[in-house]
């Protein structure tokens, strides 16, 4: 949904909504991917090492590109695999 939330329309990951919980960078979105917040649990081990910090930092670019929507698998040559 571009960063919106249809359960809860006031928590999005839309960087103003972001930035006024407090939730100021890569970081701090890691540190909720890992441990949870309020009545979200973690996913620090479903993540693994280094999953955190990655959900966090593309989190926090899509916030600060507006949540623009990503290409589509197909225009992208390289997720097609092996030509026949």
């Amino acid at each position: 949904m571009h960063g919106g939330n249809i359960i809860r329309r006031g928590r999005t990951l839309k960087l103003k909504a972001l930035e006024q919980q407090g939730i100021t960078s890569p970081a701090a979105i890691a540190t909720i991917a890992n441990q949870g917040i309020g009545q979200m649990g973690g996913y620090g081990q479903v993540l693994g090492t280094g999953g955190a910090e990655q959900v966090g930092l593309y989190v926090w670019q899509q916030a600060l590109a507006g949540w623009a929507p990503l290409p589509s698998p197909a225009a992208q040559p390289e997720a097609r695999g092996p030509a026949s």
